[in-house]
């Protein structure tokens, strides 16, 4: 980018658009210059509690805004791929919220829209960029869990019933599944990869979106993930990563943790050491494997990774760098990975039987 700061449009002005403003609020090389909303009042409303010069009363006043980089879209799920697809055909970066579209079919086409044009896209899957999950995958890729076997992770709440809200209408895209099982998702798709087996229930309520769901993914060499979400019931919403050397706890809540707890297991010596098979038998009539048992039963290793500014600007600067760096997408969510997921909900969603009214309508 040639400007000293990367210029920001946010396009509505809803409740993630006020959270998404807060946090650019912290970050020194990140200016906001324009919002985009539907109505004059409610961009001046937006603009004057921010201090946003430019304030545009349509979406399309925005995407055309000369003066912005990248938009941030925290539209309703529906609106999505025409959101991300305005803003790209006027030459803008894209951060879209997640889910990143209602299924894969309107993933591609914003996708390929991006790659078409050379232009920067990326899903605002912000659990991905904050510090503790970044120590995660530190954690994984040094091996400190050995090979891991098992994941179980949930997210849920206890919703009151509203057909007219976001959370049980389906006509905006609501459901379980990609307004919180999406977490859960995609932790485990970076941590195992995609799956080879699928299988999910569902109870679908009054409207026909999914108020609880339990998803179990099977993988090629026997790992498994078991995955839950709900709007019926307060769940714990952390995660657990087994391995063959140790548990890795993400704490509640998994969506934006700031703490994890480590705990070693397995044989002594542990089977990376490089300890002669003479001194390992010295090691055992010293009572050393005693001793490494002792500390697997010691509560396990805190670390705890506390926030700067609300999280949602972990990934505006993860964005910025990929611009300045002249990146089209970010290895952090990789488009392909975005796709993929998106492609796994839909197959989980047609397990259920759920389908959206604008994909009625689309076939």
């Amino acid at each position: 980018m040639t400007h000293a700061k990367i210029r920001w449009g946010i396009l509505s002005t809803g409740k993630i658009a006020h959270a998404f403003a807060q946090g650019l609020r912290i970050l020194p090389d990140a200016e906001l210059v324009a919002v985009g909303s539907r109505s004059v009042a409610t961009a001046e409303e937006f603009g004057r509690q921010y201090q946003i010069p430019h304030r545009h009363a349509t979406y399309e006043a925005l995407a055309q805004d000369p003066d912005v980089d990248v938009i941030y879209i925290g539209t309703p799920h529906p609106f999505h791929k025409d959101n991300t697809l305005l803003c790209l055909e006027h030459g803008k970066a894209v951060l879209c919220e997640k889910p990143f579209a209602i299924n894969a079919a309107e993933a591609q086409a914003m996708v390929d829209a991006a790659r078409a044009r050379g232009l920067f896209l990326m899903e605002a899957m912000w659990m991905r960029y904050l510090p503790a999950i970044a120590k995660v995958r530190a954690l994984l890729a040094e091996g400190a869990l050995g090979e891991v076997q098992l994941l179980t992770a949930d997210f849920g709440f206890r919703a009151e019933f509203d057909p007219e809200s976001r959370l049980f209408n389906p006509a905006l895209g609501g459901g379980t599944l990609l307004d919180l099982g999406i977490y859960p998702l995609s932790l485990t798709v970076m941590v195992l990869g995609l799956p080879e087996r699928v299988t999910g229930m569902a109870h679908l309520g009054a409207t026909g979106v999914d108020e609880q769901m339990a998803v179990v993914l099977g993988y090629p060499s026997g790992q498994h993930a078991l995955l839950s979400a709900s709007f019926r019931a307060s769940l714990p919403t952390e995660a657990l990563i087994v391995g063959t050397r140790g548990r890795l706890k993400i704490h509640n809540p998994v969506f934006r943790p700031q703490q994890l707890t480590l705990y070693p297991e397995g044989p002594w010596p542990p089977p990376s050491s490089r300890v002669p098979s003479r001194l390992k038998r010295w090691g055992r009539r010293l009572g050393l494997d005693r001793l490494w048992q002792r500390l697997q039963r010691l509560p396990g290793k805190a670390m705890s990774f506390p926030l700067e500014g609300n999280g949602y600007n972990y990934e505006a600067a993860e964005v910025m760098r990929c611009l300045r760096a002249g990146a089209l997408e970010s290895p952090i969510m990789p488009l392909d990975e975005t796709l993929a997921i998106m492609r796994l909900m839909d197959d989980i969603r047609a397990q259920w039987g759920l389908r959206y009214p604008m994909e009625e309508t689309s076939r």
